[in-house]
């Protein structure tokens, strides 16, 4: 099994998430936060507010979106709070809101962490 997955917070709980952190700036709509099962939230490591909004979730902005994004993660701090969850945990799950399942911050961050093989440790 991977030691990082990713899920949209709507989707069930499941005991194999192993340790879940919420990666969206903001809290999920309509999403309580007893049903949400999140063990950290990680509002840091998300889209900054002016990436997030530029992005729009418009696939057609994608790629300018994945590169964006990559700097910021690359000068943010609180990245280092992230990796000592992937390091210290046996499984992650990095959860998010956004209806897009291939178009979304997770999925470039999970992608970050293991390109820069955080997720070996």
């Amino acid at each position: 099994m991977e030691k990082i997955s990713i899920k949209r917070i709507y989707a069930p709980y499941d005991p194999k998430d192993g340790f879940r952190i919420l990666v969206d700036r903001l809290w999920p709509r309509g999403m309580k936060r007893e049903n949400a099962r999140v063990d950290q939230w990680m509002k840091e490591v998300a889209p900054s507010t002016e990436l997030r909004t530029w992005f729009g979730h418009d696939p057609a902005k994608w790629d300018e979106f994945k590169k964006r994004y990559r700097k910021e993660l690359q000068e943010n701090n609180a990245m280092d709070t992230l990796i000592s969850f992937v390091k210290e945990k046996d499984h992650i799950t990095l959860l998010y809101g956004a209806k897009d399942e291939k178009h979304n911050q997770a999925v470039v961050l999970a992608d970050f962490i293991v390109e820069h093989g955080f997720s070996n440790s």
